[in-house]
């Protein structure tokens, strides 16, 4: 039988800044906020972990979805009129509440990262930033579950109070 541990702790690397300063009316994946910049405060004990990055267009930014309370394992996504299980879903309201965005990477500039196409919330704190690699990261999917007739609209919806 494995036991899971009972917590895990992180620490934030830096702080995100964007426009949304309320989780209503943000857009629900990166494709609704292009153009739209942000940056990240970078906590002056990783600044040495920067270096490079400038190097790379885009990348992964993990983040704690810090004003999303408890969960729910079978919710109602943005995208859809029907309840599906949290895992099929890109759903914030998440047992971990951990985000995850492709961004666009603008520049580096001391302690901070500058990005574009940014759909996260103003003050949340940022667990880690990956590169992006499409070599590695871009993979042929063939299915996309019940993404299949809704994922190419994602960019005109904009999140409700849903997800609290």
């Amino acid at each position: 039988m494995n036991i899971l541990p009972e917590d895990i702790a992180y620490r934030p690397i830096g702080i995100l800044h964007s426009p949304y300063t309320d989780i209503q009316g943000m857009p629900v994946q990166p494709v609704g906020a292009m153009g739209v910049t942000g940056h990240i405060e970078v906590h002056p004990d990783f600044a040495e972990g920067l270096a490079d990055l400038e190097g790379f267009s885009h990348v992964f930014l993990l983040y704690h979805l810090h004003r999303v309370r408890g969960y729910d394992l079978t919710v109602r996504p943005f995208l859809d009129n029907a309840d599906h299980g949290i895992f099929a879903t890109r759903s914030p309201k998440r047992p971990n509440p951990i985000g995850l965005s492709v961004l666009e990477l603008e520049e580096v500039a001391g302690l901070t990262v500058r990005l574009r196409n940014v759909d996260v919330l103003d003050g949340t704190p940022v667990l880690d930033i990956k590169p992006y690699v499409p070599h590695f990261d871009v993979w042929e999917a063939g299915r996309v579950g019940w993404f299949a007739t809704k994922a190419s609209k994602a960019d005109a919806y904009i999140s409700d109070d849903r997800f609290r």
